[in-house]
Parts: structure tokens; C-alpha cells; sequence
């Protein structure tokens, strides 16, 4: 088993801070018009095109793209993005509860289509009410589990090419079909801490994505998780979703994790933490459990520093230290049974950069890559460790 290395695409904005802070702040809510804010990048189609296409040459597989109010579509930024890459996978977050099952398994066929079969599905059932309610969804937590089982149960159903029919609590289709269903069929990635969504993943997901938790938290998700999908007669594979800060030394690279620390203040840590303790996500709980809102002992496993949770929701963790260390990390969970690595940092475009280049070989010299990724267009790098021999040529 070899290890897949996925990166994120920040379509909500960028910047040098870990403030989750978007590039249209307040959506509208307390001003008038949305406005730009001064010092984040905007997620306009060429600033995203330069992070796919940092992230394909340096041979990530996919790009994830977040889903809600405060990022552009998913789908349709991909669709984009797609024709700017060669190779790259999108794996595309979206949420059941606010599109069509039927219509989502056309989309899909479509989607793969178009970007000969570059498509990942990320299904995000949703944490909060309250961002769910904007788009119309009044079904509590649990409901919202069991209509993700009942959506999911369609869309494959749809993809078999033939008329399906499905009578459930929340779907009924009659007829439903995607003329072309799609080829290759797109993996399905889910998530989920909640005694509802391990039901959910075990039944319908091909990977089951968890948080940046301390080994062993991850090592009982895949237990459980396995053990649910073994009921079933069924195999899930497991991925993680983590931050990185990879320097060629561990004190440049947590230098940097204090720096990121320096910029906040009281003041957006407190706002940040009563927010993010309203949502339902069990997922989200655990996150802020490994910190408990404060800046002592943020190093919560070796490597594995807790500061993002601070102030972003989600994924909170980083993994930091030197290119050898975040490697080892990596190999750490991989001996658990995770296959996929879906990372991102602060710029996403430079960060992304760093690992390319300075962990990428390292899991390749481990036997954990089949090579070193070659940039497009150019020959194969030499082994690690071995740079060419260069001649003046009098130029």
C-alpha cells in the first residue's frame, strides 16, 4: 500500500495568518455589499490555477475543494481548474441535503466526462444547522446521516445504467438513470465521528477521511470503521486530513508555527472558540478537545501541533518540524492503515512548495511513493539525495 498525496485548494481566500478569515468577509451580514479584505488573496481563477498547478508538478494526485457559504462552488471552480491542469484529480465536496441525488450522479458522469475521469467525490453531510438552513436543509444532525445513507444508496444505484427506483424516508425516484454513468466511477471520500455517520461510511464510503488526531484517537476511528464495514462484507480504505509546516530544519519550521501564533490575539481566539463550540459535529468537539481553547502544550503528539484549531474550523492540526520528521509522521499513521494524505498550509501555494520538495522525496526514498514525481514536460529527477552533474557550457 503506497501513499496518496492530495492537496487543497482554498477557494474561500489565502493569506499568511491562520485567521480563518475569507476574501469576502461577513458574507453580507453586517455590511452592506461584500468587500475585499486587504492582505488575503482573492480565489480568483488565476491565483487557484497557480496552486493546481504547483500542486500537479509537484505530483500531488488531487486538490480538495471546501464546500459552504464562504467559498466559491465547488464544482464549478474545478470544472475550471480542470482545463488548466493535465493530470491533476479534483475531489469535489459537496453536500447532500441541498442538490438532487440523480442530478448529482449526472453531474458527476459529466464531470468525469469532461476531464477524462478526473473526479473525486467528497461528501460532506454538514455540522451546522445553522449554515445548513441557509440553504434550505431543516433536518437536525442525525436525520441528515440517515438522508446521506438514502443519497448515496441512489447515486450508485443511478450509475449502474439502468432505471433504479428507490423508496426511502427522504428520496423517492422513480426511473432514476445517467444515460452514460460515469468511467471510471468516482471514489467516494466521507467523514464522520458521530455514532450516525459510522453506519454511513462503513455501507457507502471507498474512503473514510478523518482529522488530524493524535495516532492512536486515529487508530480507534479505523477500528471502528473497519469493524463496521467487516459487518458488511465490505472494505474501506482510510485517509487523514492534515495541515503542514515542513522546513529543512524542525526549528525553522516551528519557528514559523509561532509566528502564526504571534498574530493572533486574545480577543479573535475567544470569538473563534464560542463559535466553533456551537457547531454539532462531533468531529469539530474533537478537535477543540485536543486544545481546550488555550496556547499551553499545542504540541499535542510528537510533530503534531493543535494551533490551527485556535482559530479554523475543521482541520486543526499541523503537522510540524523538518522534512525527515514530517515524513515520519506521515509513515507513522500510514502503519496504521492511512493511504491518503490530504494536506494544505499557510500560503497554500508556498507551502505546497515545501512539501513538494522536501518531503515528497523523502517518502519516496522510504518506499512509500513509486517514484519521485517528474514535472510535465521534463525527465525523471535523479534519485534522492543524487543532484546532476552540471557543466559550464560558456554561456
Amino acid at each position: 500500500m503506497t501513499v496518496h498525496l492530495h492537496w487543497f485548494l482554498p477557494t474561500g481566500g489565502d493569506g499568511r495568518t491562520l485567521v480563518d478569515r475569507h476574501a469576502y468577509t461577513d458574507g453580507g451580514v453586517r455590511r452592506s455589499r461584500i468587500t475585499p479584505v486587504g492582505g488575503v488573496r482573492a480565489p480568483d481563477i488565476e491565483y487557484l490555477a497557480q496552486i493546481a498547478k504547483a500542486a500537479e508538478r509537484l505530483g500531488f494526485e488531487a486538490v480538495l475543494t471546501p464546500t459552504g457559504t464562504w467559498c466559491e462552488d465547488a464544482w464549478l471552480t474545478t470544472a475550471a481548474l480542470s482545463q488548466h491542469t493535465e493530470r491533476l484529480k479534483f475531489l469535489v465536496a459537496f453536500r447532500p441535503g441541498v442538490i438532487s441525488p440523480v442530478l448529482a450522479a449526472q453531474m458527476a458522469s459529466t464531470y468525469q466526462r469532461i476531464t477524462r475521469g478526473r473526479l473525486l467525490l467528497n461528501v460532506v453531510t454538514g455540522g451546522d444547522s445553522v449554515e445548513q438552513r441557509r440553504f434550505g436543509d431543516l433536518l437536525d444532525h442525525d436525520h441528515r446521516y440517515a438522508r446521506t445513507a438514502e443519497f448515496l444508496s441512489v447515486v450508485r444505484g443511478v450509475w449502474s445504467g439502468r432505471p433504479y427506483d428507490f423508496e426511502g424516508e427522504h428520496f423517492h425516484i422513480e426511473g432514476g438513470l445517467t444515460a452514460l454513468p460515469p468511467d471510471p466511477l468516482p471514489e467516494i471520500f466521507f467523514g464522520g465521528s458521530s455514532a450516525a455517520a459510522g453506519p454511513v461510511a462503513a455501507e457507502h464510503a471507498d474512503v473514510y477521511l478523518t482529522w488530524g488526531e493524535p495516532p492512536e484517537q486515529v487508530k480507534e476511528k479505523i477500528d471502528w470503521i473497519r469493524g463496521l464495514a467487516d459487518e458488511r462484507g465490505r472494505e474501506v480504505r482510510f485517509g487523514i486530513r492534515l495541515h503542514t509546516i515542513s522546513r529543512d530544519s524542525s526549528r525553522e519550521a516551528w519557528a514559523t508555527a509561532d509566528r502564526l501564533l504571534d498574530d493572533l490575539d486574545e480577543e479573535t481566539v475567544t470569538a473563534a472558540q464560542q463559535a466553533l463550540g456551537r457547531s454539532e459535529s462531533v468531529g469539530q468537539q474533537r478537535m477543540l478537545a485536543l486544545h481546550g481553547g488555550s496556547r499551553d502544550s499545542l504540541e499535542i503528539s510528537p510533530n503534531l501541533w493543535a494551533g490551527v484549531g485556535l482559530v479554523r474550523g475543521g482541520a486543526g492540526t499541523a503537522l510540524v518540524g523538518s522534512h525527515s520528521e514530517v515524513a515520519d509522521r506521515i509513515e507513522e499513521y500510514h502503519a496504521l492503515g492511512v493511504e491518503h494524505f490530504v494536506l494544505s498550509g499557510y500560503p497554500h501555494l508556498e507551502e505546497a512548495y515545501w512539501f513538494g520538495e522536501g518531503v515528497t522525496p523523502e517518502l519516496s526514498a522510504r518506499g512509500l511513493l513509486p517514484t519521485i514525481p517528474a514535472f510535465p514536460g521534463l525527465p525523471a529527477p535523479p534519485p534522492a539525495g543524487q543532484a546532476p552533474l552540471l557543466v559550464a557550457s560558456g554561456r
